[in-house]
């Protein structure tokens, strides 16, 4: 099966060269999100939770952590063959937001981890309202790079240049969508996070996960990876360094349901 028309070709492109580098390069999640999960979003033993836009099953782990059967939706087969080598125990379907293969009412969640820019559209949040139970959850989750740190900054500046019109969760424009009829305003939450390992792959590798840096040519790769590397050994905290930090700030917001 090929990706979804529906698909960004950026993230199409991108996204299925580069799967297992987006497994391996791209951060996990805050503990403190186990907690939001039962607390916002009401997830728990008997529960079903939905993973849309799962990918290669980032999220994975902390949403089988409430105990709730999980469900992953993933357009990218590329992506969604990583999710299930990783979770083979996971029923993992391959569909989109705006044509999600499951009954009526049938989800207590819906997490939509590093993914809803891609399809923040009335379409796909009508079909999650048609999935989700009266009163059941939706819960939109970001890893963002903490740009109050000065190298991060640069890095966002470097990797900018080559978004063209890929959706962006830092443009806010996913925010337009909402209100929206049928569920209740969200809340917000955010959760400090840091990725701690090696330069090459915590800064390297994750920029050339970036969907729209996998999918230049490859010589243009090789030159941001290569613009890449050159900050790291311009800045102190960096250079040298058998481990780093990078910093994040995780985004976590929910809504529900209504009638």
């Amino acid at each position: 099966m090929t990706a979804s028309p529906s698909v960004h070709h950026a993230a199409a492109t991108g996204f299925g060269a580069a799967a297992a580098a987006y497994q391996e390069a791209r951060p996990d999640y805050p503990a403190a999100l186990g907690d939001w999960l039962s607390d916002e979003l009401g997830l728990g033993p008997g529960r079903v939770a939905l993973d849309l836009g799962a990918g290669t099953g980032k999220f994975t782990p902390l949403l089988r952590a409430t105990g709730a059967r999980l469900v992953a939706v993933e357009p990218v087969p590329a992506m969604r063959a990583e999710l299930v080598a990783a979770h083979p125990d996971v029923e993992a379907l391959a569909g989109g937001a705006e044509l999600l293969p499951l009954a009526d009412a049938s989800v207590d969640a819906i997490v939509c981890a590093q993914s809803f820019h891609w399809f923040a559209r009335a379409a796909a949040l009508a079909e999650m309202r048609r999935v989700l139970k009266p009163g059941g959850a939706l819960g939109l989750v970001w890893n963002v790079r903490d740009a109050r740190v000065a190298w991060v900054a640069a890095l966002t500046k470097i990797l900018d240049r080559h978004q063209g019109d890929a959706p962006r969760h830092e443009s806010g424009r996913w925010r337009d969508v909402f209100p929206f009829p049928g569920f209740t305003p969200f809340s917000e939450r955010r959760f400090a996070h840091e990725h701690v390992g090696a330069a090459e792959r915590v800064i390297v590798e994750r920029a050339m996960s970036v969907s729209f840096i996998a999918a230049l040519p490859a010589d243009e790769q090789a030159r941001v990876a290569d613009e890449v590397r050159a900050l790291i050994a311009a800045t102190p905290s960096l250079a040298g360094r058998a481990t780093v930090a990078f910093p994040y700030v995780t985004h976590a917001h929910a809504c529900r349901r209504v009638e």
